[in-house]
Order: structure tokens, then C-alpha cells, then sequence
């Protein structure tokens, strides 16, 4: 008997598909409906009830996911912030003290900085790809570890297997954000982390036209969190289920498409006059390269470009571009660019932006699928 697990790609394709399939379709049917007869009473989290993410669509889908993630139990939720924000709640409990790096997206970062204490929680931000000195932030109310597999925008790597073990050996809940690497190039539970988290409105569905968020693990921390998630109402829709189950079939065909796109275009725009630096961790001027290079299986396709100039060449530069649109969001098929200082970290103050690095004059740029040629085309055209 062959126990081999099926590959990646098989496993985006086929895995949660309910057996027998439902009325013989390939696809999984989008259940519209609100309201499922019940058999019996039972437990009240084991409602069918969409609220619960109980109905056959949501279930083949978190089905599908823990697949992906190699997780005991997964499931979707609203956006990417409901998948956070309802993470961390449920991880702080009561008074709780969390540890976050730095350098974090802008969406996280504020909820932190200016949520976070106003329900009476505590946060410290640390760096976590330098390991020392970590155990002086500890309090006796820290209760989890919170970072990012790649941050947003600065793409840098944390030392993971590091945070991992310093989690374990403090009883703390080893968090991670693992939206930029995705499952193709980073599964983040096989080294020992808890909880993964994913904005699925980026790479994991892949052709922005839906909102969710993913949490996968353990299944006790999951099942706490798919719990409070049920009581704060964060759920997504059956049609979005479906969305996401559908683009989650292309993902490790795009994401190959993503690595090789966005490691071409990082080297032209690293030797190109016009600009300052280039932040991805591809590259081997990346400070956190040779780490990337053991961790991951690709780098993903967002890159962090400095100009030189200021926000209003940054600017200026952006509407010369042709094929890459200006726009929030990343992980399409499209390429997308997007000042951070004007968008995703807007809500900072100047001061705060300067302190994380990201300066007026810094681009981002999710790399889409379109031909490398035509890409690197428009670049040079706008930077010429």
C-alpha cells in the first residue's frame, strides 16, 4: 500500500474535496444558504450555520487549507485582519503581553501599537532577525510571539527557527504571518511555529477580486481561535469559499511564475543608475539572503525599491509605468506598485515610518505573472 502524500500541486487541486463528490461535481457547490436542517442538537460550535464555518463549502475549504499548511485544522476568515486581529485576541487572553517584530505591515502595527492597550494588553516590538537579548522583554503576562515569514514592505527574514525555540522553551504561542511566502515556499508548522495566519486576499487566492484571511495549526490554539472567531462574527461568505478554493488550485503554478518574475526584475532594478536599493531577499546583497536561501523554497514576488528622490519622483515614476498598475493590495496576477508611506503605512506618523525604514521615496512592488520582457520594459521606460 503506497502511504506517499500527495504532491503540492495535487494536493491544491484535490485535497478537501468532500467523497463521494456532491451530486458528481468537480468543483465544490456553493451552499447559498443560511439556514440547514438539523439533525440533532449537539455541540454549539458543530451547528451547521455559516457564522460557524460549519456548511459543506467552508468545510471542504479549511479542509483544503490545513492540506496546504500541513495543519490538524484550518479554516477562513473575513480578511486578512480578521484573521489577526481574532488571532492575537484570542492568544493575549486577559491583560495579556505580546512580543512583535518590527517592521511589520502598517495594518498590524497600528492595531498593536493603539488597539492592543486600549483593551488592555501590552505589547513589545523586537527585532527578530537578530536572536540575544529577547528573554529581558519578558514579563509575566508575555503569552505569545507574533512575526512575519517576509515583512511588509522591507521583506526582511526572521530568524525563524530561532523565534521557534525561544517560544517553546518560555511556553509562549509561536505566531507567524506567513502571507508574503505562502505555503508553496514556506510551510511555517513543520518548524514548529503554532499558528499561521494569511491574508488570502493576496497570493493564496491570486486574482484580487476577493477579501479573506486563513488561520491554520495546532488543532487546540485553531479550535480557540475558529471559536472566538464564531462569537466576533468574522466569517466569509459561501461565495468567497468558493473563490478561494478555486484560485488556491493555480497557486503553486502562479507562485513559481511570482519567484522567477520577481528575482529578475530585483536584478535589473539593483544595477539600474536611478535606483537606491532594493529590497528582496533573493538577492545576495539582501542582509538576510543566506537565510532565505535555507528556509524558503522561493523568495515570493514582492520587492521593496528605493529611488533615488523623493515622494514626488516616487510618485511621478509610478504613473510612467504602463503594464504595472498603481494600486494596494499584492499577490495577483497583475503586477502592482504601491507607495508604502502613502498607503499601507499611512496611519503611521512620519516619525514612526522613518524608525521602521520606510521612507517617502520607497516603492512596492508585487511582481504579477505577466512576461518578464514586457515588465522589465516598462520599468526601464519609466525609470529612463
Amino acid at each position: 500500500m503506497n502511504d506517499r502524500q500527495p504532491g503540492l500541486q495535487t494536493r491544491a487541486i484535490h485535497a478537501g474535496a468532500p467523497s463521494p463528490r456532491i451530486a458528481g461535481a468537480v468543483n465544490v457547490p456553493i451552499f447559498q444558504s443560511s439556514v440547514f436542517e438539523q439533525a440533532r442538537a449537539g455541540a454549539y460550535h458543530d451547528i451547521v450555520y455559516p457564522r460557524l464555518s460549519t456548511t459543506p463549502t467552508h468545510l471542504a475549504l479549511g479542509r483544503k487549507l490545513a492540506a496546504l499548511e500541513g495543519a490538524d485544522l484550518a479554516f477562513a476568515t473575513s480578511s486578512g485582519m480578521a484573521a489577526i486581529t481574532t488571532t492575537l485576541l484570542c492568544a493575549l487572553g486577559e491583560r495579556g503581553h505580546l512580543l512583535l517584530q518590527d517592521n511589520t505591515y502598517g495594518g498590524t502595527h497600528w492595531f498593536a501599537q493603539h488597539d492592543l492597550p486600549r483593551l488592555g494588553h501590552s505589547v513589545t516590538f523586537f527585532d527578530a532577525t537578530e536572536q540575544g537579548g529577547w528573554e529581558r522583554l519578558l514579563t509575566a503576562q508575555t503569552r505569545a510571539v507574533y512575526v512575519e515569514a517576509m515583512t511588509n514592505p522591507l521583506t526582511k527574514v526572521a530568524d525563524h527557527a530561532a523565534v521557534v525555540a525561544f517560544a517553546k522553551a518560555h511556553g509562549l504561542l509561536a505566531i507567524i504571518d506567513a502571507t508574503f511566502a505562502t505555503p508553496v515556499n514556506f510551510r511555517p508548522l513543520e518548524l514548529g511555529y503554532d499558528l499561521v495566519v494569511h491574508s488570502a486576499t493576496k497570493y493564496l487566492n491570486g486574482h484580487s477580486d476577493l477579501a479573506a484571511g486563513v488561520v491554520a495549526g495546532r488543532r487546540e490554539p485553531t479550535e480557540r481561535v475558529l471559536h472566538a472567531l464564531n462569537h466576533f462574527g468574522g466569517c466569509l461568505d459561501a461565495h468567497a469559499c468558493f473563490l478561494l478554493d478555486r484560485g488556491l488550485k493555480t497557486l503553486p503554478l502562479r507562485m513559481q511564475k511570482h519567484n522567477d518574475n520577481a528575482l529578475q526584475l530585483a536584478r535589473f532594478l539593483e544595477d539600474h543608475a536611478a535606483i537606491e536599493r532594493v529590497h528582496y531577499p533573493g538577492l545576495p546583497s539582501h542582509p538576510h539572503h543566506d537565510r532565505a536561501r535555507l528556509l524558503f523554497s522561493g523568495c515570493s514576488g514582492v520587492l521593496a525599491v528605493a529611488i533615488k528622490g523623493d515622494g514626488d519622483d516616487a510618485e511621478a515614476l509610478m504613473r510612467r509605468l504602463s503594464i504595472a498598475i498603481v494600486g494596494p493590495s499584492l499577490g495577483g496576477v497583475e503586477t502592482l506598485v504601491s507607495r508604502p508611506a502613502a498607503l499601507s503605512h499611512m496611519s503611521l506618523s512620519p516619525q514612526e515610518r522613518a524608525a521602521l525604514g520606510i521612507g517617502d521615496n520607497l516603492l512596492r512592488v508585487s511582481v504579477g505573472c505577466e512576461d518578464i520582457a514586457d515588465l522589465i520594459e516598462d520599468f526601464e521606460r519609466a525609470l529612463g
